[in-house]
Order: C-alpha cells, then structure tokens, then sequence
C-alpha cells in the first residue's frame, strides 16, 4: 500500500469510527455472538537529542488494527491482524536502532503481522486461553502488551485464569514473546520458556498479590532471570471526595537458566496519591537494584513505557541499577464544548544509580487528553536533562485514535 493509499483509508477510517464505535457484538445464533474488531491510532512523534550526532526524527504513522471475536456458549475463538505503515519515514525504525539511518530511534516500524490468534473457553470463573494473545498483569510493571507502540507485545502461550470469591490465580506458560519490533527485525521474537505465576486476594480495601515470572531465553541470555516478589495495592476514604491510593511492591531477582552472569537484585516500588475529586496528587519511589554494578534488575517483558519517563532512556536497566524519585499532578478538567473528558497532568522524576552514586538526571513529562465525538486525542511532552546517563532528549506526540 502507497502513502496516498493509506492517508486515504486512515481518513476513511476516523471518519467511519463514530458510526462504527455505536454497534456491539452481533447475535448470530442462540447465545453466539461476532463481535467485530476495528482499532486504529494515527500518531505524530518527534525526537530531539542535539548532543548525538543523530538528526531530528519526524514520525508520522499510522496503525490498525482488525479482527474477529467469535463466542458459543463458552467457547470463543479470536483472530486479529496488525499493520503498521509510515507516512511521515524521517527516523530511525532499524530496531533496537543500530545507526544504519541517520535520525534518532522512533520504535514503530512499518509492520504487517498476524497479532494474536487464540481459542479458549470460559465457564465459572476459569477461563482457559490457547495461542497468540496479549498479557497484561496488575500494572504491566514485569508484564505487558507495550500497548504504547503501534506494535503490540503478544505471546504464544497457554494461560488459565480463574477466581473463586476474592481469590484469584493466573498462570501462563509461554515459548515466545512476539515483540514490538516488527517482523523485519532479528529481534522480532525471543523464543524460550516463560513461566508467569500471579494470584492473591482482593478485598474491599485492598489487593494482595504474590508472583513469580522464570524467564528462560534460547537467545538473549544476559536477560533470563527469576522474578519472586508480592504486591500490594488499595485505597483509603478520608471522607467527602478525598482518598488515598497507594501501591507498595518487593521482588528478587537473580540469573536463570543459561544466563552466564551470577547475580541477585532487589526491586522496590512504593507510590501514594491523594484524589481530591477532580485533582489529584501522587508521588513515589521505585528501585531496580544492582549486584556491585555486574547486573542490575531488569524487566524484559514489561510495558516499560509507562514507568521512569516517557522519553525511554531507561528501557534496560544500567548495571549499576536505578532509582526513580518521582511527583505529579493531574486535573480532570471535564467537557469543554466539543472536548470531552478532558484531563491534564504532569510528572517530574529525579534519577540516580543504586551502585556508585551516579546522577543520571532528571526528566519532566505532560499529557493532555481529551475526546472529540468518538475519536480520542492525546498530546504528550518529554524532556529529558541527561547527566552520568544517556543524552539530553527532547519529545513530543500528538496522536487520534478510535476502537469498535
């Protein structure tokens, strides 16, 4: 498909969504139904980073999503294709960007891929999935779908789910993780075994998780690990419209199966946020240890993304470890005319090394959401002062995106 070709079908297709986003599933038969599924984001991303010899990046792309959900009784079978395309192509998409263009790294490349693929059944509770699907486990802190990326994270898997009253257990054994970096890369899968092991209790005030992930790679050995931790979130009434929200998390990490490096790193996270109605406060501290600078604490499977900094420059944890002291704010601002739901927010985070007592800088982030008719908008802003770490950088995204 051309550039021409696709700015056509992506304006098609923000202008269908509003019409599109008003059906639901379709009753086919006695109690089976096809549920549709259409899914796009048009994003804009640039990246600045003046001290590198890497020329500005301009981005402009364009993803969708599209597929089928079929359910009878409770069996369900789903399939959905992915495809990502530039139309703006003024980066560097060599994933993980190893220089063969000339601009800094915008990891969307243009990708054409079978996205999950999977059959189950459902029934009391338990639900059993087969084949290629999305995992998302509490906060995407060890595990994720990276739903950020135009490419999505999935896994061939087999994964049982089930709860009986508060108690929840979640397990997932995995031969590969299908990764964001498109089919055209070498890293396009890490093959192995992965065994992801989650369940606890969730009561009125708070949730208890206990977990386990073994990471066992064929390839990228440096990364195999064993992850036991437990994790604790919930929320506080302090009357009228104010709560508190917290989130408290201890794991231990050490090498795993062929991994040549003998080492054990601590994580900690610990974050608590005031809402007081519309507004809200947060503030928090997060560790991925390092052993005496040899191996630091890493999450290969995460949506990292959404945690130390939005401009990325901590992806893979530096061996002498990090720690991510970090405060923000965020306003619900509400509907104004034609913008709903609109929502603001900011994020200051000061960044040092577990080991050797480095400061790799600092970085301030910002977002601005809001929706028009069915088409949601985002805004979002990066910067990053680089210090014993990385380089200065500098970015910015605006994107639409609709779902049905």
């Amino acid at each position: 498909m051309n550039k021409f070709a696709l700015l056509c079908a992506a304006s098609t297709a923000f202008v269908s969504a509003p019409a599109l986003a008003q059906a639901g599933p379709y009753e086919i038969g006695e109690n089976t139904t096809l549920d549709p599924i259409i899914e796009g984001t048009l994003r804009y991303e640039s990246v600045s980073q003046p001290d590198t010899a890497a020329d500005d990046a301009d981005a402009l792309t364009f993803r969708i999503r599209s597929g089928a959900e079929f359910k009878t009784g409770g069996l369900f079978l789903l399939a959905e294709a992915e495809a990502t395309l530039a139309i703006i192509d003024d980066y560097n998409d060599t994933i993980p960007g190893n220089g063969v263009e000339p601009y800094s790294v915008v990891a969307d490349p243009d990708n054409i891929e079978l996205n999950r693929l999977a059959i189950g059944y459902s029934a009391k509770g338990t639900t059993v999935t087969l084949g290629r699907q999305a995992i998302n486990l509490d906060d995407q802190r060890f595990v994720g779908a990276v739903a950020w990326r135009q490419n999505e994270q999935t896994f061939d898997a087999a994964r049982v789910q089930t709860k009986i009253g508060p108690v929840s257990l979640d397990g997932t054994y995995s031969f590969s993780q299908r990764t964001i970096f498109g089919v055209d890369s070498p890293n396009e899968h890490f093959d192995g075994n992965i065994y992801l092991v989650n369940g606890g209790f969730d009561l009125s005030s708070v949730k208890v998780k206990a977990f386990a992930y073994l990471i066992d790679y064929d390839t990228r050995l440096a990364y195999s690990s064993q992850t036991y931790g437990v994790r604790a979130a919930g929320a506080v009434p302090l009357g009228g419209s104010t709560k508190l929200n917290y989130v408290l998390s201890y794991a231990k990490q050490s090498d795993y199966g062929d991994n040549p490096i003998d080492y054990s790193a601590d994580y900690i996270g610990a974050e608590a946020g005031l809402g007081f109605g519309a507004f809200g406060i947060k503030g928090g501290y997060e560790l991925l240890g390092s052993d005496d600078g040899v191996a630091a604490f890493q999450t290969p499977l995460a949506t990292l993304h959404k945690f130390n900094g939005f401009a990325d420059l901590f992806l893979s944890t530096p061996a002498n470890g990090l720690q991510d002291y970090y405060g923000g704010a965020s306003y619900k601002i509400g509907d104004m005319g034609p913008l709903k739901g609109l929502a603001a927010g900011v994020t200051y985070h000061k960044f040092e090394s577990d080991e050797g007592g480095m400061n790799y800088g600092d970085e301030i982030d910002a977002t601005l959401a809001f929706k028009v008719g069915k088409v949601g908008l985002l805004a979002k802003y990066a910067n990053y002062n680089a210090k014993e770490w990385a380089t200065d950088t500098e970015k910015f995204w605006f994107q639409a995106s609709f779902s049905y």
